[in-house]
């Protein structure tokens, strides 16, 4: 069999990126930090276009995007106005006046023949009352509002401990627009008029400038944004609507004075129609309202949120219209959409940069030759949709395992049809406490285990592995971890005096 051969003018020499904002800067500077000059990078948007910008609430594997990067921890805080992120708080999510912690990090630590949390089910059975909370040290020094980094040493008990970042999305991007100009990057401003494309092949050939310019490339990324000028508007690539299962179809986002103290987590609080997010940041709080527009109006939107600030506002009400969903390819001929151009899953769980992040991994891993040969394109689709659909399964978790029934919103919720992937889960780990493991699945075994019980999904048996260990030493070994867990607490430094020590921004 003949070996192929190598020519080196298949190679990519030019990429273009449709556009900036958070998924079009973060596409670049990986790509110019992943590529070492070895092609041309041009990014193309317009001051005039603006973005959605309020995507300030990340998950922990930022952490490594950042590392990948050499970017130092402290310089990016500071940069970017950042909080520390240990998790997320829902009010009101079960039934109104109820309160659950979803945190960044384990829970305890496995022992014996089954997870640790079985062991803390059967505990529960033998009549111990200690809440699973008290066995997350995440959780503990959120509440506190306390804040160190995390340990890598397995053996310390800050190995349990992650966290994310909350940060000014705008400061982000124009943070990410330095890094990547300074290794080649070019930022070209103007309104891209028409997607070229190639007669023979059908391949995005240039993009066409309002002033008359013209940008080819071999490779485009498509950061446009909720219009995918490319993905859908030249190649027309369609879009599957999840409304179904995500009935959330409008925000509206405000920003806000400063807490006086700001927490290390978001704050996710469910109203009559939708949900409320407050992010806290060094200099400001981000605030918005997610809903479904067959239940709320967008003045009672705005109203409903002006009405449960922590702080005056600081802008103009922002109206956001969205359709939760995904595009049919995420990867088609030789366009990447990535970002609002690739689909929506809302932010109720931070995912919005997460998607971005590994959608620029995937397409390193299967970087293309100026050929785009489809089988790379059909990998990459396919592990994207996996990987949609499990996020997606994770979010109606939490609409639809609820006991609200006090507006129309919340009985639709409670009583609509979920995907039989998420319904096979709820109904293994309520039967036997355990969990079923999925690929590409972006969340933990920890998360799933913080929005089930936290949302009333209690199992009904537990592990009978369990059953090896002596009572009085199974009480021992969980009052020994939730002791550790609160002389750790104690003597962490609070996440003001760690960034004040570290990493305060000058203007904040």
């Amino acid at each position: 069999m003949m070996k192929p051969e190598y020519k080196p003018e298949d190679r990519v020499q030019d990429i273009v990126i449709a556009g900036g904002g958070t998924a079009g800067w973060m596409a670049a500077a990986i790509l110019s930090a992943a590529m070492g000059g070895t092609c041309n990078i041009t990014l193309v948007e317009s001051d005039d276009i603006g973005i959605i910008g309020v995507g300030e609430a990340t998950i922990p594997p930022i952490q490594l995007f950042n590392r990948i990067l050499g970017i130092d921890d402290n310089d990016f805080v500071r940069a970017t106005q950042a909080t520390f992120k240990l998790g997320i708080e829902f009010a009101d999510w079960k039934r109104l006046g109820h309160t659950y912690f979803h945190p960044f990090g384990r829970y305890g630590d496995d022992f014996g023949m089954a997870p640790f949390h079985q062991h803390w089910l059967r505990a529960r059975a033998l009549g111990d009352t200690s809440p699973f909370e008290a066995y997350s040290l995440t959780t503990q020094a959120a509440y506190a509002g306390k804040f160190r980094r995390s340990d890598n040493n397995p053996r310390s008990v800050f190995s349990t401990f992650s966290y994310a970042y909350h940060f000014d999305a705008t400061l982000y991007a124009r943070f990410l627009r330095t890094y990547a100009e300074r290794r080649g990057v070019v930022r070209r401003e103007g309104r891209i008029a028409n997607v070229a494309l190639d007669g023979d092949s059908g391949f995005v050939a240039a993009l066409e400038m309002e002033d008359g310019g013209r940008i080819a490339g071999d490779l485009f990324i498509d950061c446009t944004g909720f219009r995918g000028m490319l993905i859908s508007g030249a190649l027309g690539v369609g879009f599957e609507d999840w409304a179904d299962w995500l009935p959330c179809n409008r925000a509206v986002a405000v920003q806000s004075m400063n807490m006086v103290d700001p927490v290390p987590y978001t704050r996710s609080t469910a109203r009559g129609a939708g949900w409320q997010w407050r992010i806290p940041l060094q200099h400001r709080t981000g605030n918005g309202l997610v809903y479904c527009s067959d239940y709320m109006s967008d003045d009672e939107a705005a109203e409903t949120l002006l009405a449960n600030l922590d702080g005056k506002a600081l802008t103009e009400v922002k109206p956001i219209r969205f359709q939760a969903g995904h595009r049919a390819k995420y990867w088609h001929k030789n366009c990447i959409a990535l970002g609002l151009a690739s689909g929506f899953l809302e932010p109720l769980e931070s995912t919005s940069i997460h998607l971005i992040q590994t959608g620029i991994t995937k397409l390193l891993s299967w970087f293309p030759d100026k050929h785009c040969a489809p089988e790379l394109a059909a990998e990459y689709n396919r592990q994207t949709q996996n990987e949609y659909d499990r996020v997606r399964d994770f979010l109606v978790l939490h609409y639809h395992a609820t006991e609200r029934d006090d507006t129309p919103f919340w009985q639709h919720c409670r009583n609509m049809p979920i995907p039989d992937s998420l319904a096979e889960k709820i109904e293994m780990f309520r039967h036997s406490g355990r969990l079923i493991s999925r690929s590409f699945d972006m969340f933990q075994d920890s998360s799933w285990l913080a929005v089930m019980l936290g949302q009333g999904i209690m199992p009904e048996s537990f592990d009978p592995m369990t059953n090896s260990m002596l009572p009085s030493d199974l009480a021992s070994i969980l009052g020994g971890m939730s002791k550790v867990i609160r002389d750790t607490v104690a003597a962490m430094p609070t996440q003001k005096q760690f960034i004040d020590m570290n990493c305060r921004a000058a203007s904040a």
